[in-house]
């Protein structure tokens, strides 16, 4: 009996299993419950090494059980909502509540207590506001886009940690913009964190760039000329919906443990390529080519296109058409 890969086989089927059902809606699971108990696995480890010396099937048998003893305990305690403010890792969070702050663009206080409030804008020139590269950095925060602005972009912090800053730079061809977090912030999907909603002007045509480890993000796009969005994120979870304000679209995502959810136009048509490894994918309405990569029926006469890159290890990746 070849142990190793049968418990192999059996923990790929756990992550996969779960992944599809949250996929699914069917459950909630929460992997920082899970992540506590990594030390599990070397016990694992150490039983089955102990039996494989001797390479007998009770031996073998002992050891697939104790696994799926443990992936049951596991699956159980995942689906508990964490009750206490702890990070991934089990350490209690202390957050930094000094609310010494040297920027002048410090708001009143925040209407939610714990939080400082912080507002950012920067002017809309349109003469030199063509091409805008937005480049956004910072984890443990949960970014929304809440509509458009007549300035080049509006940003209001409610914050826990960390320091924000907005700085711009401008060249002959375009003004790059960068949005930028510095500091601790300990965040989890479900105990929340600092929070930053985002209004643009409409006229540009935006190139975003995004650097996050944990975080959330909610971005409707839809109205915007967006010709780039790229992602590269820890454990996050993203949405996007995107439009048809440009003739091309280019989208890559690049993540560890996240849930990534895209929205597209019907009349766009899309192409998406994929390096996955463990990950779910969900691309309704998509067709699998030869070569690996889905199309949609409509990509090869669409006059505008979307193209999407995804690389995620153990992440869930769902692209739908509206």
């Amino acid at each position: 009996m070849k142990t190793d890969r049968i418990m192999w086989g059996i923990v790929l089927l756990f992550i996969g299993g779960v992944l599809l059902l949250e996929n699914f809606h069917i459950i909630d699971f929460y992997w920082r419950n899970v992540i506590r108990f990594w030390p599990i696995f070397l016990i694992i480890a150490g039983v089955n090494i102990l039996f494989s010396k001797n390479k007998s099937q009770v031996g073998g048998l002992v050891s697939i059980g104790v696994l799926v003893i443990t992936l049951s305990m596991l699956f159980v305690k995942g689906q508990q909502r964490p009750d206490d403010r702890r990070d991934w890792f089990g350490d209690s969070v202390n957050i930094d509540m000094d609310n010494d702050n040297d920027n002048d663009n410090d708001g009143a206080d925040s209407s939610r207590s714990g939080y400082d409030e912080l507002n950012f804008s920067e002017p809309f020139n349109a003469a030199l506001n063509k091409r805008v590269v937005f480049n956004i950095s910072g984890g443990g925060t949960s970014f929304q886009i809440k509509g458009e602005t007549d300035s080049l972009l509006q940003a209001h912090v409610e914050k826990k940690a960390g320091e924000f800053s907005l700085t711009k730079s401008t060249t002959d061809s375009s003004t790059a913009v960068t949005f930028k977090m510095k500091g601790k912030s300990n965040w989890s999907m479900n105990d929340g964190g600092n929070d930053v909603d985002f209004h643009l002007n409409k006229n540009p045509e935006w190139e975003l760039h995004m650097n996050m480890g944990a975080g959330e993000v909610d971005f409707d796009l839809s109205d915007y000329k967006v010709r780039t969005f790229n992602f590269d994120g820890g454990a996050a979870a993203l949405d996007i919906k995107l439009g048809d304000r440009l003739p091309i679209t280019d989208v890559n995502v690049k993540t560890g443990i996240a849930d990534v959810k895209i929205k597209i136009p019907t009349a766009s048509g899309c192409r998406i390529k994929t390096k996955t490894g463990l990950s779910a994918k969900d691309f309704t309405g998509f067709t699998k080519m030869n070569d690996g990569t889905y199309e949609t029926p409509n990509y090869s006469t669409s006059t505008n296109k979307i193209f999407i890159n995804f690389d995620g290890g153990l992440s869930s990746f769902e692209v739908t058409r509206y």
